[in-house]
């Protein structure tokens, strides 16, 4: 898919960011993830990241990554645009990009490099040396050490073509809309904080049009009429569900460092879909907060 093309298609609606899927040792379990998917593509969501921070791509190694992208590709890349990840440090997130596009891959999400800080001018080389390494759409993801000035993502949309979007985990009010007064619609703005729906509303102001939403994973027509609401810039609606689900949500989240991924598969269980353990050094939920949370489901079932 030519980087304009899936950077109009993404625009257009929800994305999907889903859980990867273990057996009882851990392991890459890929019949249950392609269920999964197929069911996650029924849905009419814009695109879907195979790996991302939902899916636990922190977790798996490079060749678990290849595993899952190819998975996801084979299984519903002919529905909805898959993108891949790009991890870890520059040798490596570029050679992840070039096996997305060998993998048949739509696109790339490029997560911040792990356990390491640079500045603005390293942080620009790491990107160029990605987006160099593929022919297929780059969105960045600026989060914890990767966090992207307005300056620089003027000077990568520039130079790289195939750069196509900033996906935001940080919320800074000020630093958005900088880059958006800077670079305008060069770029789709994706929203990436944690639990993406609480903020939604207010960064459609900034020009952040779709986000990422986990809970899309197992409310998937729940996200979609929130998202809708987003959309419709529908306050009372948005503010009901806030209140009726996504605010009570956080508050078993919160409970634990961690919960954000973990909250999500034992939502997939409590609607009978098994999201099965998350991997260390996540920690699932507790029985008697998988209870909370399943009451909490039922109630706007």
């Amino acid at each position: 898919m030519p980087p304009p093309e899936l950077a109009a298609r993404l625009a257009t609606g929800l994305l999907s960011f889903p859980v990867t899927h273990f057996d009882d040792q851990l392991a890459f379990d890929e019949p249950r993830y392609r269920a999964h998917l197929g069911w996650q593509a029924g849905f009419g969501v814009a695109g879907l990241f195979a790996a991302g921070g939902t899916g636990e791509g922190f977790s798996l190694t490079p060749a678990e990554i290849d595993a899952v992208v190819r998975a996801a590709v084979g299984e519903v890349g002919d529905l909805v645009p898959v993108v891949a990840p790009a991890t870890g440090g520059t040798a490596q997130a570029a050679a992840q990009a070039a096996a997305a596009q060998e993998a048949g891959a739509a696109g790339v999400l490029l997560l911040p490099p792990y356990l390491t800080e640079a500045d603005q001018a390293g942080l620009i080389a790491h990107v160029g040396a990605v987006c160099r390494a593929t022919e297929l759409g780059v969105i960045i993801y600026s989060r914890g050490n990767a966090v992207f000035d307005d300056v620089s993502v003027a000077e990568l949309a520039d130079r790289h073509p195939n750069l196509i979007g900033l996906k935001d985990g940080v919320g800074d009010i000020e630093r958005l809309t900088r880059t958006y007064a800077k670079v305008g619609d060069r770029l789709i703005y994706v929203g990436g904080l944690p639990t993406a729906e609480t903020f939604a509303l207010p960064l459609l102001q900034l020009g952040v049009s779709t986000y990422s939403s986990a809970l899309y994973n197992f409310l998937p027509e729940f996200a979609l009429r929130f998202f809708a609401a987003v959309r419709a810039q529908d306050r009372v609606t948005v503010y009901g569900m806030l209140n009726d689900f996504v605010i009570p949500y956080l508050d078993i989240r919160d409970r634990s460092r961690g919960y954000a991924v973990s909250i999500v598969k034992a939502g997939l269980t409590a609607v009978g879909r098994d999201g099965g353990r998350v991997r260390p050094p996540l920690t699932d939920l507790t029985p008697e907060e998988r209870a909370d949370l399943a009451a909490l489901i039922q109630d706007v079932k």
